[in-house]
């Protein structure tokens, strides 16, 4: 076997992952889960029922940025990798990309003083495209560093169990956040302003504490793991072609985009759902949410030690079909029935934590299974993919949701307006896209974690040959 350029052996064994870089890594996670969170949540709800942008454009909006975003994920990853500092590969990107990330997002929630709707489109477009540019920046390399500061199969297990925890801790401050905004200030449009300057500087904050933390376990990695500084790079046309003839990948991007598919539909149809079905007060909204992402913060360490008994894709066959069940009875809810609501609401979160814990823990055993095959380590251009594919399938959600109530003839609320009745053709479009159809999605994520062939002993067996090779002089 031929020893990688520049290579420095691994070893066997290996310093612990301790609590600290457990803890910075998942304070890292804030700096891309409350915006992302917040924009799955409420973006959408914004633009149709605080801007008053019809329904079809503000979907669009997103799919829009999306175009870009088929090339700068997996090119970000190819920069990242190609990148020499002081400080490494990634953390440059990090450090440099949170503050116009902060800055971006804080413009997002800003209404421009006009109501001519293409004006309205072109701001708002504008805007996303240069948030999802800084937002690549930072999400990009540091979902990489999971790879760079794990070695073996439950330790990655148990890293990324922490990058759940804090995804999931996101999304609750982010939502108990906006609950308190919107209970003190009673402008709407000061509202979102307030949670966007808000989130800006804890980006900005997560970022810094997550490089402060974990820069010396990813030095001490680096220093045992033979990093292939190989002289030849490759074009991004056949690195693609390469990354996409791993069939483990495939899976893990099957799963990744089912999970993600279906529970962003769920979370940009629910104040739909919550509001114009159910008839509720706009606060349930926030705790129905809360309800799910509090359940699922609570089971996810439960998960993740039921992983290292039974395997990574067994705890996402026990988990997932709870979620399918619980969203296929929230079709049969009817308004009023507000204890069932926050009882299955409390199921999908049981089941939620598996697509948190489960596809981000696969991944760096498939950039492993890649350095075997090829002789070259290239974190990049897979975790730009992935990244790439969390926010096509946040634009495909919101988009189709915006599209099918624009279909339906959903009637979106301008500032200082009452909340309208809606038509029965809407309202059934609200139960079909809150229950059976991400149900349906998520069903195809069962099917790809069957396929997915890295079981534990695979996994020690990929490592033990990289050892070997690692190890042995050319």
């Amino acid at each position: 076997m031929n020893n990688p350029p520049n290579g420095v052996p691994l070893k066997a064994t290996h310093e612990r992952l301790n609590l600290k870089t457990k803890v910075a890594y998942g304070v890292g996670e804030l700096a891309k889960e409350i915006p992302s969170n917040i924009l799955v949540f409420f973006l959408l709800f914004f633009l149709t029922n605080v801007a008053g942008l019809n329904p079809t454009l503000a979907g669009s909006v997103l799919l829009i940025s999306k175009v870009w975003d088929a090339f700068n994920d997996p090119i970000m990853g190819i920069l990242s990798d190609r990148t020499r500092s002081r400080l490494g590969k990634r953390y440059p990107w990090m450090l440099v990309g949170s503050i116009p990330l902060a800055i971006c997002f804080f413009l997002q929630w800003f209404v421009p003083s006009t109501s001519n709707q293409w004006l309205l489109f072109a701001y708002y477009s504008g805007i996303v495209l240069l948030f999802d540019t800084a937002f690549t920046a930072v999400a990009v390399p540091f979902s990489i560093l999971a790879a760079e500061l794990t070695v073996t199969y439950d330790e990655r297990t148990n890293l990324i169990s922490f990058k759940a925890a804090f995804s999931i801790v996101a999304s609750l401050f982010s939502l108990s956040l906006a609950q308190v905004i919107f209970a003190k200030v009673a402008d709407p449009q000061q509202q979102y302003l307030i949670l966007g300057g808000v989130c800006g500087l804890i980006i900005i904050g997560a970022v810094y504490l997550c490089v402060w933390g974990t820069y010396k376990r990813y030095r001490l990695i680096q220093t045992q793991r033979a990093q292939v500084e190989s002289s030849v790079s490759l074009p991004l046309g056949q690195q693609l072609k390469i990354a996409f003839s791993n069939f483990p990948f495939i899976c893990v991007i099957g799963i990744y985009l089912c999970s993600w598919l279906g529970l962003q539909l769920t979370a940009a149809i629910l104040p739909y759902f919550v509001i114009n079905w159910m008839g509720l007060p706009e606060q349930h909204f926030t705790q129905t949410a809360l309800a799910v992402q509090g359940t699922a913060l609570t089971l996810i360490f439960v998960w993740s030690a039921v992983a290292q008994r039974v395997g990574k894709k067994a705890i996402y066959g026990m988990g997932i079909p709870l979620t399918i069940g619980a969203l296929a009875g929230l079709y049969f809810l009817q308004p009023g029935q507000v204890g069932w609501l926050y009882g299955l609401a409390v199921i999908v979160g049981m089941g939620l934590s598996t697509a948190y814990l489960v596809p981000w823990s696969m991944l760096p055993d498939v950039v492993d299974l890649d350095e075997l095959n090829t002789g070259q380590r290239r974190e990049g251009i897979f975790y730009g993919l992935v990244v790439q594919l969390q926010k096509i399938a946040i634009a495909i959600a919101l988009f189709l949701v915006g599209k099918i109530l624009d279909w339906t003839g959903f009637i979106p609320t301008s500032p200082g307006q009452d909340v309208p009745v809606q038509p029965e053709s809407a309202l059934l479009a609200i139960r079909w896209l809150m229950g059976p159809v991400p149900a349906f999605v998520l069903i195809g994520g069962l099917v790809w974690a069957y396929f997915y062939p890295i079981t534990r002993s695979v996994h020690g067996e990929i490592l033990l040959k990289l050892i070997e090779r690692r190890n042995t002089p050319d």
